[in-house]
């Protein structure tokens, strides 16, 4: 079971939050438009960012203009995507699988029939998960990832929402990243508040 303790990581605050929501909803996104919808001040938006940026979260580029003035620096959230694809994210992902696959040599554990794609899938996802606090409990058969007790539970009702489609949205990067059959489908409907199942899919079954 996860831990009921702090989550770190890109959902650390919920400013952070705020912004991977926005970027997720729609990109690019300027720090002015970051700035009008949230109401943090351009500094804080900016060391923000830069936390995404360097965790693989969000990539920033250069407006290219057609007009005068000076480009702005666009940001969008990193989908995985060949288009929305961080550096930080492709290291992420091949260093989780070398260690899953020298895990997997050094342990006796039992096979599973997901195929290597989808289980180098899991090693990223898995490490992204414990990066961010969690202590994730994987059901290769159900497809299901268990995070109870869900670190969130305590946050306003009215938030929570948010802080579930973020976290899935991230979750959803992390496996395209990766690249395989495996997505990130939806959060199962919680039995209780501290209950967090993420439901996955795999798309070669």
């Amino acid at each position: 079971m996860a831990n009921g303790g702090l989550v770190c990581g890109p959902i650390s605050t919920f400013s952070r939050v705020q912004i991977l929501h926005l970027v997720q909803s729609q990109s690019p996104r300027t720090i002015a438009d970051i700035c009008d919808a949230t109401g943090l001040h351009q500094n804080t938006v900016r060391e923000h960012l830069q936390r995404l940026i360097d965790g693989g979260y969000v990539i920033q580029a250069t407006e290219r203009r057609t007009t005068r003035g000076r480009p702005r620096t666009l940001y969008s959230a990193a989908t995985g995507a060949p288009e929305a694809s961080s550096p930080v994210a492709r290291d992420k992902v091949t260093a989780a699988a070398r260690r899953g696959d020298l895990m997997r040599r050094a342990l006796p554990v039992t096979e599973s029939d997901l195929g290597r794609p989808a289980t180098y899938q899991l090693d990223a996802l898995i490490e992204h998960l414990e990066e961010s606090g969690f202590e994730p409990v994987v059901d290769d058969r159900q497809l299901t990832v268990d995070l109870t007790p869900c670190p969130h539970a305590a946050a306003r009702s009215k938030d929570r929402p948010v802080l579930c489609q973020v976290h899935l949205g991230l979750m959803q990067g992390v496996l395209t990243q990766a690249g395989g059959p495996l997505a990130a489908a939806f959060v199962r409907d919680p039995a209780l508040p501290e209950e967090c199942i993420v439901q996955l899919t795999d798309s070669a079954a």
